[in-house]
Parts: C-alpha cells; structure tokens; sequence
C-alpha cells in the first residue's frame, strides 16, 4: 500500500529535493507550501501540490487532516534569518512548527522537523563562541541567543511534547549549510577561515539531506530524537583542529577531531538512521545535476 508523506516547504530550494526524493521512493507526497505552482499544473507522479499558511492554526490542521498522512516532514520556515526582521523569524517559525507538528500528532503521523546546528547557538551569535567539545555531540548545551536559534529549540521542544503526548515517532534533522550540485556557496569562504566560524566549516549537500529525511522516516525511533546531518569534512580543505587554533587561538577541550573530519559528530545518524553522507565539496561543487522539477513536462 502507498504511504502518504506531508512535506511543508517543498516547493523552497531544498524542499524540493526532498520531495523529489521520497516520490521516487515510493511515497505519496503532498507538498505543502504558502503558494501553489499554479492552476492547472499536475505534479510529477507521486507528487500533489496544497497552498496553505502554515502560521493558520485552522489552515495547518485542514491540510494534513485531509491528506490523512503517515508522516509529516516539517521543512517549512524562514531559512536565512538575516533577511527578516527578528521578530518575525521567531514567531514564524515556532507557530508554524508548532501548527504542523500538533497537527501531524493528531493524526498520528510519524514526523521528521528541519532542525538547524543553530540550536546550540554558534551560527549568528555576536561573539565568537568555541565548543564544549569536539566533534560536538547532539546533547551539547543549546545556548543560543538570536531569533533564529531559539526558534528552533522551540520547535525541537515543540516536537518532544508531541512525541511525548501522541506517541508518535519525531526526529528534529539538524543540518549544516546545505549547498547544492553544481552551487556550493561555501567555496567563496575558502580563503577567509575566520568567516566560517559560526558552524566551523560544516555544510551538507542538499542530496544527502533528502537521503537523511527518507532515512529518518524509516528509523526505528521511539520519542524524540535530534540528529545531526553534515558532510564527512570541512570545506577549507585544511585539518579542522588547525582550523580552530588558527581562528580561535585555541581548540575544544576535548578534541577529538582526525585531518579534515566535521567538527560535528555523525556517529547517531550512523547508529540510529543508518545514513552516513556521500557527497563532498570536492566532488559536488562542479556536478552537473538539474534541481528536481516538481510539475509534469
């Protein structure tokens, strides 16, 4: 029987892989985002398209209740928090998740949240702020202090609650900057390490992102759980522990990191998705892959 997969967002520039992903899986995948492609425009098969504002409690609950899902892939929010007033990065996302993630519960639905490393509160802090340890583990305080970083513990609190009240399975992905085939941003921070230190030099193609989110709604996840989804190495293409003490004038205490490994540990998605990352900057940033058309034609 055809599974049914909610994703919010997937009409945004990783969403859309994301959708592409689990259609060719074999998922029925109804793609939720604030506009529709356009009437009279059919999806690729496997693939239906709703409009909704997802900060509409009322909207929220309509669109999953009546695509009757199996699970609900969260994707939906203000990705680049710089570009909105502060305000309205934090009410955005936290209602939305909280409208989604409440809904897919009552439907008992199993459900993947687009976390964001920003938990911790490294990514857009006014100071520079090294790691209690390294590579840095999902149970790392979550210390952040903007609008975008607290709106993701909020959703991550969010997504406990759910699992705790529902009983439905919730796994919050916690991605680095996703770069794309063919587009990878983070090469233009290559020759200015000290840019990079708000995630230390972590990124992730968006095509292991997707294999992640199909990945989690197959696990084996009982509650709750946050995990992290990055590529294998920095994208400096130098040792990361040399990366922090040229930056920083110090490392992690403790440090534990091998030549070029990810400041962040992958070790739970290995252990509990079973996902390892396969495509690295080297390799990704000059692939010639289209991004995914959605509609038919």
């Amino acid at each position: 029987m055809t599974r049914t997969a909610v994703v919010t967002g997937g009409l945004g520039r990783s969403g859309r892989w994301i959708v592409d992903h689990l259609a060719d899986a074999g998922w029925r995948v109804v793609c939720v985002d604030l506009d529709h492609p356009g009437f009279g425009t059919a999806g690729r098969d496997g693939v239906e398209f709703r409009a909704a504002d997802l900060t509409d409690r009322g909207e929220a609950l309509d669109v999953v209740t009546a695509a009757d899902p199996d699970a609900v892939v969260h994707w939906a929010a203000i990705p680049v928090p710089l570009r909105h007033p502060e305000g309205r990065v934090f009410a955005t996302n936290t209602q939305a998740a909280y409208n989604v993630l409440t809904a897919a519960g009552s439907a008992d639905a199993r459900v993947v949240l687009a976390s964001s490393e920003s938990v911790y509160g490294f990514p857009f802090s006014e100071a520079e702020v090294l790691p209690d340890h390294a590579p840095v583990r999902e149970d790392h305080p979550r210390r952040p202090e903007d609008p975008y970083g607290l709106s993701k513990v909020a959703s991550e609190e969010v997504a406990k609650g759910v699992a705790r009240r529902d009983g439905v399975p919730v796994v919050s992905l916690r991605p680095s900057w996703i770069n794309y085939p063919g587009d990878y941003e983070v090469l233009d921070m290559q020759d200015d390490p000290a840019a990079g230190t708000g995630n230390y030099w972590s990124y992730v193609d968006v095509r292991d992102v997707a294999r992640a989110v199909a990945a989690a709604l197959e696990a084996d996840v009982d509650g709750h759980a946050a995990v992290h989804v990055m590529a294998a190495d920095n994208y400096v293409g130098r040792p990361t522990a040399a990366l922090f003490d040229e930056t920083f004038g110090e490392r992690p205490a403790p440090c534990e990191l091998d030549g070029e490994q990810c400041a962040f540990s992958l070790a739970r998605a290995r252990e509990l998705l079973g996902w390892a990352p396969e495509h690295g900057w080297r390799e990704a940033a000059g692939a010639d892959v289209a991004a995914p058309s959605l509609t038919r034609g």
